[in-house]
C-alpha cells in the first residue's frame, strides 16, 4: 500500500530506549508506530536508545504496522548518528523533527539514496514551527516525502497560543499543512491529545481532525488507540451510503443520465469519487485487521 492508500488512523509514539514498550508494540492494534529517538529519550540515553531501537527493528515482528523512526534534528549532536544506526535496517520512514525547508529533506534523502536497504524508505516531517508551516508546500514536494505529522504542542509554544477545546488558534496552521499534503498526495496525521485519560476530549478532537481531512491521529498512550481507530474509519452508515450512491449513479449512467438521487440528494461524479475512496479505505482497514 502507498502512503496515501494505507490507513493511518492511529499513529502511536513509542520511546526508542524502552525494550519492553518496543516489544509490546508488536501486538497493539495500531496502524503505525513512531519509534522515537528525539523528545521521548533523555540526552544521556541517546546513544543507548539508537542501539536498542536498531536491534528491535532488525528483529522485526511489527507485521503490517507502518514503522516511522523519529530521529533527532540533523543540526543536533545526535541526528547524523541516529541515521547511521537505523538506516541499515531499512525503516519504512524516517521522521525529521522541526522541518523548516525542502533543503533539509533533500539532505536526508541523499543519505538514504546511498543505502541500498533504504530504496523505498520515505521521509516524513514534523510540522511544528512557524517557518515550517509557511514552507509546507515546498516541504511536501521534496524528494521521498511520504507524510506530515503535526507537532501541535511545539507549534502552540512557538505561536504563543493558548490551548482551547476548539483549537481555533491552530486551525490556520493545520489547514495550510492539509492543503500542502493533499496537493502532493502525501499522508497527514493530526497532533497528539495530551489528556490520555480523557476519552471524551480525545473523541471530540479526533472528530474535528477527521472532519478537517486528516488521515489519523498521533497518540501518546495505547489506551487512545480504540477511539482513533473508530473515528478515522468509515462507519457502517458511511459504507452503506457509498455503496448506494455508486449503485444509483451507475444505474443513472446506464439510462444516459449524468446525475442520480440518493436520500433526496443529488449524486454526481465527484460524489462517486468520494464514495469509492470510502470503500477503498474500509477495504484497506479490513486487510490490516485480518
Amino acid at each position: 500500500m502507498t502512503a496515501t492508500a494505507r490507513p493511518f488512523r492511529s499513529v502511536l509514539y513509542i520511546p526508542g530506549d524502552k525494550p519492553r514498550a518496543l516489544d509490546k508494540a508488536r501486538g497493539l492494534p495500531v496502524d503505525a508506530i513512531i519509534f522515537d529517538l528525539e523528545d521521548a529519550v533523555a540526552v544521556e540515553a541517546k546513544a543507548d536508545a539508537r542501539a536498542t531501537l536498531a536491534d528491535a527493528l532488525a528483529q522485526g515482528g511489527y507485521g503490517q504496522r507502518f514503522g516511522i523512526v523519529r530521529i533527532n534534528g540533523m543540526d543536533s549532536d545526535w541526528g547524523s548518528a541516529d541515521l547511521d544506526a537505523i538506516l541499515p535496517a531499512g525503516p519504512q520512514a524516517v521522521l525529521l523533527p522541526k522541518a523548516e525547508s525542502a533543503a533539509q529533506v533533500e539532505a536526508v534523502a541523499a543519505r538514504l539514496d546511498a543505502v541500498p536497504a533504504c530504496a523505498t524508505t520515505q521521509i516524513w516531517t514534523m510540522m511544528e514551527t512557524p517557518r515550517g508551516i509557511l514552507n509546507a508546500a515546498a516541504i511536501a514536494a521534496a524528494p521521498r516525502m511520504g507524510g506530515f505529522v503535526m507537532g501541535t504542542n511545539d507549534l502552540a509554544k512557538e505561536l504563543r497560543t493558548r490551548f482551547t477545546p476548539d483549537r481555533q488558534p491552530l486551525v490556520t496552521s493545520l489547514q495550510i499543512c492539509l492543503l500542502a499534503a493533499r496537493a502532493e498526495g502525501i499522508a497527514i496525521v493530526d497532533g497528539v491529545y495530551n489528556a490520555f485519560k480523557d476519552d471524551d476530549g480525545l473523541r471530540r478532537e479526533c472528530e474535528q481532525g477527521r472532519d478537517m481531512g486528516f488521515d489519523g491521529k498521533t497518540l501518546i498512550h495505547p489506551a487512545q488507540i480504540p477511539v482513533a481507530n473508530e473515528i478515522f474509519a468509515p462507519s457502517q452508515d458511511d459504507i452503506d451510503l457509498a455503496r448506494r450512491q455508486i449503485e444509483a449513479f451507475e444505474a443513472a449512467e446506464a439510462e444516459g443520465k449524468g446525475v442520480a438521487v440518493v436520500d433526496g440528494k443529488i449524486v454526481e461524479n465527484l460524489h462517486i469519487v468520494t464514495a469509492r475512496q470510502t470503500l477503498s479505505k474500509a477495504e484497506a482497514i479490513a486487510a490490516l485487521e485480518s
